[in-house]
């Protein structure tokens, strides 16, 4: 094992540009994981990412002799980002990318509304045992078997549905409209 020897990026840069490989062997080891750390936290490709940051330590051996900067780390990291949106940008990873960052959306959206609507139906069947049971009836018929008010009326009693006074009922239960009234101003 090498004894370490703590040698600043810019000394290491002025060695680089002499051509001495032993800075640039530094270099690579002291960057090359954040660098495809910060690759992979957006791309989710580990040989994407592996190329990413072979290009970049390609590209500064080879223009070594230039003056890049004096900062190393976040000129480093720059150009992982300008690498990443040419990959995507050339749609060599959009496809794979965005149907990634869509499926990882609808997936929290799901859990997230599956909740809500478990806890929303909860809370209606326990409404729906409060009414009277004639109400209670109507409320199912139209609910869960989806009949229309006219086909209630005409199927299941002899006076029209609209006038039945379980809908009074159904408008006086303030508890639930409020709660209503909040899932769909959160949504």
């Amino acid at each position: 094992m090498e004894p370490r020897i703590n040698i600043d990026d810019s000394r290491l840069l002025a060695l680089l540009k002499d051509g001495d490989h032993a800075a640039f062997d530094r270099i690579y080891r002291q960057h090359w994981e954040h660098l495809y750390r910060a690759a992979y936290s957006i791309l989710k490709d580990n040989d994407a990412c592996d190329d990413i940051v072979q290009e970049i330590f390609v590209w500064l051996w080879t223009n070594r002799e230039k003056h890049l900067t004096d900062n190393l780390r976040p000129y480093l990291r720059a150009a992982v980002k300008y690498k990443i949106a040419n990959l995507i940008r050339h749609g060599k990873v959009k496809e794979a990318f965005f149907s990634r960052t869509v499926a990882q959306y609808q997936e929290s959206l799901q859990e997230e509304n599956s909740y809500e609507v478990t806890e929303l139906k909860n809370i209606i069947a326990a409404f729906t045992e409060t009414l009277p049971e004639r109400a209670k009836q109507v409320f199912k018929l139209s609910r869960e078997q989806n009949l229309s008010n006219k086909e209630i009326a005409d199927e299941h009693q002899p006076q029209k549905a609209q006038g039945h006074p379980g809908q009074n009922v159904l408008l006086e239960r303030a508890p639930l409209a409020r709660i209503t009234l909040s899932v769909i101003i959160q949504n």
